[in-house]
C-alpha cells in the first residue's frame, strides 16, 4: 500500500501543526512572544545544523551573522533611509558575501583549529559592532524601526509569531530539499570522511563553503527578525555566549535532525522563562537540566527519542 505522506516531510508537517495548534493553548498574549523567539532561533539553528550536523564543520562564531542581519535592519533605515524589508535581504546578502570571503581560508582548517578560527570571526564582528558607535550606537546599541509592508506596520508578538512560523516552514522545506539532494548526500559523505568523499569525486572545499554560506543566510534572517521583534539591538547579539547558545541548541535537539533544531531552540528559550520563579537558582537549575538531557539522551533529544519510539529519527 503506497504511503500517503512522504516520510521526508514529517518534520515540515510537525512544525506546521505545532505552529497552528500552540495558540489554542496560550494562556496570555505574552506566550506569542515566546513562540516567536522559539521559531526565530530555530531558523538560525537549522542553518547551523546543516553546517555541523550534516557537513561536520564546527562554528563557534555563528552569532556574528546574527549580528550582521540585526544591524542591517537597524542601520539601513536609520542612516541610509532604506526600507526595513529591503534591509532583511541586504543583510542576508552581506552575510553571504562575508561567509564566502571568510569561509575560503577558515574552512581549510580542521578540528580545534577550525573552532578557534570561527570563534575569532565572531569576536571580530562583535568588536566592530561595539566600536563603530557612530553607526551602531556602541555598547548601548540602537533602536530599530518597525517593519512596514504594503502600508501595514508589522509589530506585536502575534504578528511576529506568524511571520516567524511562516519563515521557519520555508527554512525547514529548503533544508529538507537540500538534505535529500545530491549536494546533501555529498555533505553527509564529507561528515563521515573528507578523504573518502574526495576520492568519490566530491568537491569538498566547494561543498563546505556552500553550506557555510547557506547557514550564514539562515542566521542573518533570524538576526533581522530578532531586531525587528525587539525594536532594539545591541552587540551582545553577536557575542561569544550567543554563539555557544546556538551550538548548544544544535547539540541538545540533535545534530543532523531538522526537527531537533526546533526542539533544541524551544528548550533553551522556554526553560529560562519557566525557571524565573527560582530566582537565584535559575541558572544552576537550567545547567542541571541541560546536563541531564545530554547524559540521558546523548544523541540529542529528537534522535534519541525517535530511535527509542520508532527506530527512526525525524
Amino acid at each position: 500500500m503506497p504511503r500517503l505522506i512522504d516520510s521526508r516531510y514529517t518534520p515540515l508537517i510537525a512544525v506546521a501543526l505545532i505552529a497552528l495548534l500552540l495558540p489554542l493553548i496560550f494562556p496570555s498574549p505574552y506566550y506569542y512572544r515566546i513562540g516567536a523567539l522559539v521559531f526565530i532561533f530555530a531558523l538560525a539553528v537549522i542553518g547551523l545544523n546543516l553546517l555541523m550536523g550534516f557537513a561536520g564543520q564546527v562554528s563557534l562564531g555563528h552569532a556574528g551573522f546574527l549580528g550582521i542581519g540585526a544591524y542591517a535592519v537597524a542601520v539601513g533605515p536609520t542612516h541610509l533611509g532604506l526600507p526595513s524589508w529591503f534591509c532583511i535581504f541586504a543583510g542576508a546578502g552581506a552575510s553571504a558575501l562575508v561567509a564566502y570571503a571568510v569561509g575560503q581560508p577558515i574552512l581549510r582548517l580542521k578540528g580545534h583549529y577550525l573552532a578557534v578560527a570561527t570563534l575569532g570571526f565572531g569576536i571580530v564582528i562583535s568588536i566592530v559592532l561595539t566600536n563603530e558607535a557612530g553607526w551602531t550606537g556602541g555598547p548601548d546599541g540602537m533602536s530599530v524601526q518597525r517593519l512596514v509592508l504594503f502600508g501595514w506596520p508589522m509589530h506585536g508578538s502575534k504578528i511576529w509569531y506568524w511571520i516567524g512560523a511562516g519563515t521557519l516552514l520555508v527554512g525547514v522545506a529548503l533544508a529538507l530539499n537540500l538534505i535529500d539532494s545530491p549536494s546533501g548526500r555529498a555533505l553527509q559523505a564529507i561528515h563521515d570522511s573528507e578523504v573518502a568523499a574526495q576520492v568519490l569525486g566530491v568537491r569538498v572545499a566547494r561543498k563546505k563553503l556552500s553550506v557555510f554560506v547557506i547557514s550564514a543566510v539562515y542566521a542573518s534572517v533570524a538576526g533581522s527578525y530578532l531586531a525587528l521583534l525587539n525594536g532594539h539591538v545591541t552587540p551582545d547579539l553577536a557575542g561569544f555566549m550567543r554563539s555557544i547558545e546556538l551550538v548548544a541548541m544544535v547539540v541538545l535537539g540533535g545534530m543532523g535532525s531538522v526537527f531537533g533544531s526546533l526542539v533544541g531552540a524551544a528548550v533553551l528559550v522556554v526553560l529560562p522563562q519557566a525557571l524565573t520563579s527560582f530566582h537565584d537558582y535559575e541558572h544552576m537549575m537550567l545547567g542541571l537540566i541541560v546536563m541531564g538531557f545530554m547524559i540521558l539522551l546523548r544523541r540529542g533529544i529528537v534522535p534519541a527519542l525517535g530511535a527509542a519510539l520508532t527506530g527512526r529519527a525525524l
